[in-house]
């Protein structure tokens, strides 16, 4: 039999009403009228696409598989003849003529030092809606400063006369090797960033030989990120546990078929936490008003996170372990594990190691950063177990407030295997990346991913030279020889404390703003 015959644009469009709604999403067309009420971002976003092409609006905000994963096979109804859709026209408000103006005046890349930098940048030049999403904390967001001020609770004590004219501080994470004691760990929605979206990191990771963190809620499809790694390039694959266990478990199988070589469960968010800079941002900017008279009660203050997590299960718990084991050969680490207890549990169940996290302050506020707790772990491990860290068998990570190489240096004196390189601040990079079509013009293709690479290429090159630099001032010729005789951590649970204020940081943390009036409507 033959492909089915492309449906016409012009059917396509005669279904835009709340009782028919069809819409075009990567030149494949769904009927997603009995689905309205049930979109985590509300009905009215999906009108206002009703007999359109959706695609713009869809691909930053959600997985590629959403659409296909949440709706019945019948609703699947076929391809469009793309010459025959109407084109959805784009407006362009002044506040985002402004935004690419600024865009155009950002500095160059030479002028970009260290990782802050590219934070500075991003704030003012990122559209709204991937900024919030990429820099939104839970409530107050005094854990996501947290986690960044611990590390300044710890102090080194170099050694001299060491000849340190050559060092190494490449290690292995998992039995895998890692060109740096960083590995870049997962977060979702990476095309809010840059079209390319998370491919950008795997070319990066590649060149320099670096491992990368898959998200489960990525923006670009799990087999086009791993299609697109180098020969031999090692990738990990973060799980959020689906109530659907089966479904889970195929997900796990196929990772392991792919060659991911290690699952990293995500155990910190049962629930999702309030991210109010986010929730403020919501999908769009709509008049409540308006929404009240549509009868559209979908909550959709909960931003772009909230729309996107609905299918993790919080009823996951230890007696789950087991059943992943019998699943998949992949070594299993949790990720976001918060005291020693559980650090101990899931050492004792046989697991490969813990990522000790509070999600980037994102779930949890008040819970300590993951640099306090591998110090807790470290001491716990030793008076129960006899266990000094790191050792092969179990692992430990940590994960929340990196923005320096002496970050992960002070985090690998104490016990950890590597630090997590967080991709919100990966992001940070696409800021020097072509961000639209119009960007593209007269650049190639070629020449458009020379540009991508370059940006990460410079980010990845100031973590070189910070950890060649400073393995030598602290008087270490390899990782190995990074102990904890080599850091002062005594005030590490002090959670007030004077220390020298860190200006690059402080002058790039945007305020949280409370509710504010209406703009008054005029009368005229």
């Amino acid at each position: 039999m033959g492909a089915a015959k492309p449906i016409s644009g012009k059917v396509v469009a005669q279904h835009n009403t709340r009782e028919s709604c069809w819409i075009i999403v990567h030149g494949k067309v769904y009927d997603v009228t009995d689905f309205l009420d049930e979109h985590p971002g509300g009905s009215k976003i999906i009108l206002k696409y009703a007999g359109k092409d959706a695609t713009q609006e869809y691909d930053p905000i959600h997985p590629p598989n959403a659409i296909t994963d949440n709706l019945p096979v019948d609703k699947h109804l076929g391809p469009v003849d793309m010459d025959t859709v109407e084109k959805v026209e784009v407006i362009i408000t002044d506040a985002e003529k402004a935004r690419q103006e600024r865009m155009k005046n950002r500095p160059s890349l030479s002028e970009i030092l260290n990782l802050h930098d590219f934070e500075a940048i991003a704030q003012k030049v990122m559209p709204e809606k991937a900024w919030a999403y990429y820099s939104s904390a839970a409530d107050d967001e005094i854990t996501t400063r947290e986690n960044h001020a611990a590390y300044h609770r710890i102090w080194f004590r170099p050694r001299i006369l060491r000849d340190m004219t050559h060092v190494d501080f490449s290690t292995r994470i998992l039995g895998n090797h890692s060109s740096m004691p960083i590995y870049i760990t997962a977060t979702a929605l990476g095309k809010l960033g840059h079209p390319d979206g998370e491919l950008n990191l795997t070319r990066a990771a590649a060149k320099h030989g670096i491992i990368q963190m898959i998200p489960t809620l990525a923006s670009c499809s799990f087999d086009e990120i791993v299609n697109e790694a180098a020969p031999h390039q090692t990738q990990l694959l973060q799980l959020y546990v689906n109530k659907d266990r089966e479904l889970t478990r195929r997900i796990v199988q196929h990772a392991e078929k792919r060659g991911i070589k290690g699952l990293f469960i995500t155990v910190d968010a049962p629930q999702l936490g309030r991210r109010e800079k986010d929730m403020r941002m919501k999908f769009e900017a709509e008049d409540p008003d308006e929404v009240a008279k549509s009868g559209d009660n979908v909550d959709r203050s909960q931003g772009a996170a909230k729309a996107i997590t609905g299918f993790i299960d919080p009823g996951l718990k230890w007696t789950d372990i087991p059943w992943f084991k019998s699943v998949t050969n992949m070594p299993i680490i949790l990720k976001g594990v918060q005291c020693w207890e559980d650090a101990l549990e899931a050492y004792d169940q046989g697991l490969a190691g813990v990522v000790l996290s509070n999600h980037g302050g994102r779930q949890l506020d008040f819970a300590r950063s993951g640099i306090e707790v591998l110090v807790e772990v470290v001491d716990k491990f030793k008076e129960k177990r006899g266990i000094t860290f790191p050792i092969e068998r179990f692992q430990l990570f940590v994960d929340g407030g990196v923005r320096r190489a002496t970050d992960v240096m002070k985090a690998v004196a104490l016990g950890a295997t590597a630090g997590a390189l967080p991709f919100t601040y990966s992001t940070r990079t696409f800021v020097y990346q072509p961000m639209h079509q119009s960007e593209l013009a007269g650049h190639s293709c070629m020449r458009s991913l020379r540009m991508v690479l370059t940006a990460f290429d410079h980010a990845l090159q100031i973590l070189h030279d910070e950890f060649e630099m400073n393995m030598r001032l602290l008087g270490a010729n390899t990782i190995n020889d990074v102990v904890r005789d080599m850091v002062d951590a005594s005030n590490i649970h002090s959670h007030i404390v004077s220390v020298p204020g860190d200006r690059l940081y402080d002058s790039n943390y945007v305020e949280m703003q409370g509710a504010r009036l209406k703009k008054l409507k005029s009368k005229m």
